[in-house]
């Protein structure tokens, strides 16, 4: 729950920030010169950029969430088996065994998107983000039966 309050706090203020970009660059475009009109379009690209940006993140979150509950519902969620250190941090090497395991299960059943589920939450464990963002991404695929991505 955490999570999600601070996603959308961050989400109103960039909304915020988006508001604020874009005004600065339609008085900029209405100032009339070449220069304003040319920073008052090089501002609006950013809103536009970070908008598009804000609306994949959410999107993507919202199909991951929604591939948790269905794991959920069926009682495959991967349980928490990671041993951790005093401060609560995962250890680096039961990150890897889990891992190892994930692994393997996900090559035993490379179309089945809850493997791939379970696998980018083991790369999560183990902190490598970009992975668990693209196994995500390919269960995500899997699961609407759409080409899996590269």
């Amino acid at each position: 729950m955490r999570a999600k309050i601070t996603y959308a706090i961050t989400a109103a203020v960039l909304v915020v920030y988006f508001v604020l970009a874009g005004d600065r660059g339609i008085m900029l475009i209405k100032h009339g010169t070449a220069l304003t009109i040319t920073f008052g379009v090089a501002v609006l690209i950013l809103p536009v950029i970070g908008v598009w940006f804000l609306w994949a993140n959410t999107r993507f979150v919202r199909k991951a969430n929604r591939l948790a509950e269905l794991l959920e519902a069926e009682g495959g969620l991967p349980v928490d088996e990671l041993r951790r250190d005093e401060h609560g941090r995962i250890d680096r090497d039961s990150a890897d065994e889990v891992f190892a395991r994930r692994r393997a299960e996900t090559e035993d059943a490379p179309g089945d998107w809850r493997c791939w589920f379970r696998l980018a939450v083991a790369y999560r464990d183990a902190r490598d983000t970009p992975r668990a963002r693209k196994a995500m991404q390919r269960a995500i695929a899997l699961h609407e039966g759409r080409p899996v991505p590269a």
